[in-house]
C-alpha cells in the first residue's frame, strides 16, 4: 500500500459527535490508548489537548490545525498491534490504524496508515508517549476493521511486538524504580505474566469472557522476606499498579511484653498495600496469597488471600500469628473465602 505523509488536519478526518459527547479519556500509557485519547479530545472539541499529543506539530500552527476539523460530525478509529524498534537510542512504536471520517453532509471516507510514536530515551527523564509522525492514505475497504494495515514498515531491529508488556515494564520502572531497592541494584527482572478470564454481573450469557493481563514484578528482598508488586491491564487501556486491602491490627500482650502470652488481636481499620510479601498468584483459583514472616523462624507472621472477582482482587481471608513461641499457630481474623 502506498503511503502519503499527510497531517490528519489536512485530511479533515477528525470529527465531533454532536449528539453525544464521549466520556473524557486521557491515557498515554500505550500507543493504542494514546491514539484513542487523541480522537477523544477531538470528538470533544478539545483541540488544544489533541494538539498536545504530537511531538512534531501536525499543522503549521494550532489555528490551522483546528480549522481542519470544520465540517465533520465524528470519527471512528480502529487500531492494530504496535511493533517496536530502536532508533538512535529511542524506542519507537509503529501502530497501524484506520479511521472513518463522517461528515456533516452525510458522506464518509476511510483512511488507513500508521502512527509513529516515541517513548522516553534510555536515561531520559520520564515523558509520556507522544506522536512523532503519521502516514495515511485513502482506503477502498468496505468496513473500518478491514482497512487496518497488517503492519507498518519499520526501520531498524524490531525488539518487541507486545506493547502492553512493554508498557508494564515502563510503568514499573517509573513508579517503583526508586522504591524497589534490589530491583534497582540487580536490574529489571522480567515479570511473571498471567491472563485472567472473568465475567461481570451485567454481562450477557452469550457474551465472551473478558480477559485481563496480570504482571508480577520482583521488588525487594531481605533476610527472610521477598516483596513483589502487581500491575494489571486497565479497563480503560494500558496498565496500572494494583493496591490490595489490608487490615490494620493491634496486638495486646500480657504485661505488654511481645514475648509474653497474646491476649487479643484486634482489627482497627483497613488500609491498602502494594508491596506483597512472599506472595504467589494461583491462576487456577485466581488468588494472590501472602505469608509475611515477622522474624526468620516464621513462628510469628501474617498471611492473607485476595480473590479475583468481577474484575478486581478482594481480600477474603486474613490470619495473624502474633506469638513468638517457636510454633505456628495463626489466628483467623476474617474469612470470606469459599473458593473461586
Amino acid at each position: 500500500m502506498k503511503r502519503l505523509c499527510l497531517s490528519l488536519a489536512s485530511l479533515a478526518v477528525v470529527s465531533v459527535a454532536h449528539a453525544q459527547t464521549p466520556p473524557f479519556l486521557d491515557n498515554r500509557s500505550t500507543p493504542q490508548t494514546l491514539v484513542e485519547s487523541l480522537y477523544n479530545a477531538i470528538n470533544r472539541r478539545e483541540y488544544s489537548r489533541a494538539f498536545s499529543y504530537f511531538e512534531t506539530p501536525p499543522a503549521a500552527d494550532f489555528q490551522t490545525y483546528a480549522q481542519g476539523f470544520e465540517g465533520t460530525e465524528r470519527v471512528d478509529l480502529h487500531t492494530g498491534k504496535a511493533v517496536i524498534a530502536e532508533k538512535d537510542g529511542t524506542r519507537i512504536y509503529h501502530l497501524p490504524a484506520a479511521i472513518a471520517a463522517h461528515q456533516e453532509d452525510g458522506s464518509s471516507r476511510l483512511f488507513a496508515g500508521c502512527y509513529e510514536i516515541a517513548a522516553a530515551s534510555e536515561g531520559e527523564n520520564f515523558q509520556p508517549l507522544r506522536i512523532t509522525s503519521t502516514q495515511f492514505t485513502t482506503s477502498d475497504a468496505e468496513v473500518l476493521e478491514g482497512a487496518v494495515p497488517e503492519d507498518c514498515a519499520v526501520e531498524g531491529e524490531v525488539v518487541e511486538t507486545d506493547s502492553l508488556a512493554q508498557s508494564a515494564r515502563d510503568v514499573f520502572t517509573t513508579v517503583y524504580g526508586e522504591a524497589c531497592l534490589r530491583a534497582r541494584e540487580e536490574g529489571l527482572v522480567e515479570p511473571d505474566e498471567y491472563t485472567i478470564s472473568y465475567i461481570l454481573p451485567y454481562d450477557s450469557a452469550d457474551q465472551p469472557k473478558r480477559e485481563k493481563r496480570l504482571f508480577r514484578f520482583f521488588c525487594d528482598r531481605g533476610a527472610y522476606n521477598e516483596t513483589h508488586v502487581y500491575l494489571a491491564e486497565s479497563e480503560l487501556g494500558g496498565v496500572v499498579p494494583l493496591r490490595f486491602a489490608s487490615p490494620d491490627i493491634v496486638v495486646d500482650y500480657e504485661n505488654g511484653d511481645p514475648e509474653g502470652e497474646v491476649e487479643e488481636i484486634r482489627i482497627t481499620g483497613y488500609g491498602a498495600q502494594d508491596m506483597m510479601v512472599n506472595s504467589e498468584f494461583d491462576p487456577q483459583e485466581q488468588t494472590i496469597t501472602t505469608f509475611a514472616k515477622w522474624r526468620g523462624l516464621g513462628d510469628a507472621s501474617s498471611s492473607g488471600i485476595w480473590l479475583f472477582r468481577e474484575g478486581e482482587f478482594h481480600l477474603v481471608q486474613y490470619s495473624v500469628d502474633a506469638s513468638y513461641d517457636g510454633e505456628s499457630n495463626p489466628e483467623l481474623l476474617l474469612d470470606y473465602f469459599t473458593g473461586p
